[in-house]
């Protein structure tokens, strides 16, 4: 099993579009089914309440960690951690990271996570196959929330 998901496409939207998607704690909501409390800060927890079906008891917490106006968006999360009744806290979270660069047609988007060799062994792939599958269908979703 690999240490790393990524996902990459290209998207018809522009650089600027594709930044407001990512940034914008609104907007990154809309296209990621979650409510995000407030606006996200680098350096600081963003929290909120997921509105993907099945999981709505669950509370989304991340730690952002990088804001590079146009071009990388990261946090840290604890990856499919969605036991209410287990305690995460003392895992190390992984690293999300949302990268974009011009092309001639719009954005690329690559999205990577890493750190999966961290993650408690007992849970290490069925969280590295969730979240596969998670990043599959979100980067389908920001596409057709950019190019709407």
């Amino acid at each position: 099993m690999s240490d790393r998901i990524e996902k990459t496409i290209e998207l018809n939207a522009p650089v600027a579009r594709v930044w407001q998607a990512i940034s914008d704690y609104r907007e990154f909501g809309e296209w990621f089914r979650v409510k995000i409390d407030a606006p996200f800060v680098a350096g600081e927890e963003a929290t909120g309440k997921i509105l993907y079906p099945g999981y709505e008891h669950l509370r989304w917490t991340v730690t952002v960690k990088r804001i590079e106006e146009p071009t990388l968006f990261s946090f840290t999360w604890l990856p499919y951690a969605v036991d209410p009744d287990r305690d995460y806290s003392a895992e190390i979270p992984t690293l999300v990271e949302f990268r974009l660069e011009p092309i001639s047609k719009g954005t690329r988007l690559t999205i990577t996570e890493s750190g999966f060799d961290k993650v408690p062994e007992y849970r290490r792939a069925e969280a590295f196959r969730m979240n596969d599958g998670g990043w599959a269908e979100q980067i389908k979703n920001i596409k057709a929330h950019v190019e709407r």
